[in-house]
Order: C-alpha cells, then sequence, then structure tokens
C-alpha cells in the first residue's frame, strides 16, 4: 500500500505568522527524500487558508513523486489543474465555514456535473479521484463519471475507533473498497487516520493508498519530519 502525504498543515504553521516558514517546498522533499512517501498531497482551497496557488507550481516543477491536488468541483479549479497539470486530482466538497473536509462528494445528486468536470482533466492525462463516502449509491455514480479512482472518506470510522461502532465502520470501508474495484475503479482512502487506528487499513486487499496529512504533520513537532513518515510507512507497508 502506498502513502501520500498531506502538507497543508505546514502551510497553516506558515500562514499563522504570515512569513516563510516552515518551507512548504522543503517539508515535501523531506517526505519524498527522507521519508520515501509516494506522493505529495495538497488541498488548493477557495479561501486559500493554508496552499496558496505559488506553493502549488512549485511543487509541481521541482518534486519528483507525485503531485495529488485536492480541489472543489469549480471552473476556477479546473483552469487551475489543466494549467499546472498535476499528476493527479482528488474532487472533494467544499464549505468555506469548515474547519476541514467534513463528508465525501456527493457525486450521485450532481453526477452530469462532476462527469463534465472531470472529462477534461482525463483527457489532458491528469489522474481523477472522487473523495466519496463507503455508500453503493456513490460508488456506482463515481463508475460512471470516467474518474479512474475514487478515495473513501475513512472518517466515521476513525471516529469510531475504539468503539463498539469501530466494526461496522470498518466493514462499509472494506466492502465499498471492494464493489468499487469490481466496477474497475482503483481506489484510495483518507480522512482522519493515524498512528493507532491506520493498521487495520492492511486488512483491505483492494486499497492503493491511503492519504494522511495532520496526525504525521502532528508527530513531527516530536519526532521529525521525515521520522514520521517513516513510522506511518512501517504501519502500512509489508
Amino acid at each position: 500500500m502506498k502513502l501520500g502525504v498531506n502538507i497543508d498543515h505546514i502551510a497553516t504553521l506558515r500562514n499563522a505568522r504570515g512569513n516563510v516558514e516552515p518551507n512548504v517546498l522543503e517539508a515535501a522533499l523531506i517526505c519524498q527524500n527522507e521519508g520515501m512517501a509516494d506522493g505529495i498531497t495538497t488541498h488548493l482551497r477557495e479561501d486559500r487558508r493554508h496552499i496558496k496557488d505559488q506553493d502549488v507550481r512549485t511543487l509541481r516543477k521541482v518534486i519528483k513523486t507525485k503531485l495529488n491536488l485536492e480541489m472543489a468541483v469549480t471552473d476556477e479549479m479546473q483552469k487551475i489543474a489543466l494549467d499546472v497539470h498535476p499528476y493527479s486530482v482528488c474532487l472533494v466538497p467544499e464549505k468555506r465555514e469548515e474547519v476541514t473536509t467534513e463528508g465525501g462528494l456527493d457525486v450521485a445528486s450532481q453526477l452530469t456535473k462532476v462527469t463534465k468536470f472531470v472529462q477534461p482533466l482525463v483527457e489532458a492525462g491528469i489522474v481523477v479521484s472522487l473523495f466519496i463516502d463507503p455508500s453503493r449509491e456513490q460508488i456506482y455514480a463515481a463508475a460512471k463519471t470516467g474518474a479512474q479512482f475514487v478515495e473513501l472518506h475513512t472518517g466515521q470510522y476513525s471516529l469510531a475507533f475504539g468503539t463498539p461502532d469501530e466494526q461496522e465502520e470498518f466493514e462499509k470501508i472494506r466492502e465499498a473498497s471492494r464493489l468499487a474495484h469490481a466496477l474497475g475503479l482503483k481506489v484510495n482512502a483518507g480522512h482522519g487516520l493515524n498512528y493507532e487506528n491506520v493498521s487495520r487499513m492492511r486488512q483491505i486487499e483492494d486499497l492503493y493508498e491511503l492519504n494522511i496529512g495532520h496526525s504525521i504533520v502532528s508527530r513531527a513537532v516530536f519526532t521529525g519530519l521525515a521520522q514520521a513518515v517513516k513510522d506511518m510507512n512501517n504501519l502500512i507497508k509489508d
């Protein structure tokens, strides 16, 4: 299983002082070169609360590993993706008032819109993933859009970890992964995963990659970024 490291909160810390430190590119290079991350993920939000446009362009030019750009389904973001041409984009829902992404993209209710958004990206050679809740309705809809991947939202599993609801939430992810795989989609997962709850993801045979950010950046405060990425890799890889 591969590990994509989300470095948004390196930018959050930088922006807290309106300065240049910590340097987002340096963080990405540490994850890539020392932590052996398989990819770097950033979320370019409408309000630019952490990652900025120039961050994305600099990362695209410099890093050698995959750049995965999370974005909302808007004309502005589609234009940026086609201009910057990251390795992949992950389409997510976005609310200005939310602290973090609160749920999966509702593909089923806006299938035509999402499909029209996906098509030019795929034609440009950009891999497209849809961040969705682990539900059959959303997976069937995602399979109709032309996207190559889904990323299953693991937030409810993460919240339920260590409670009586853990197994039920885990099975939702496992069954969703099986269905997506059967429909020809590749499957990633992420949101809320940490060093305590991530190991169970190894039991899901169809998962290709996990995208994890906040937990890794949090541990890095104490261990250093390279070690934090290595520690996560050790938990998810054989």
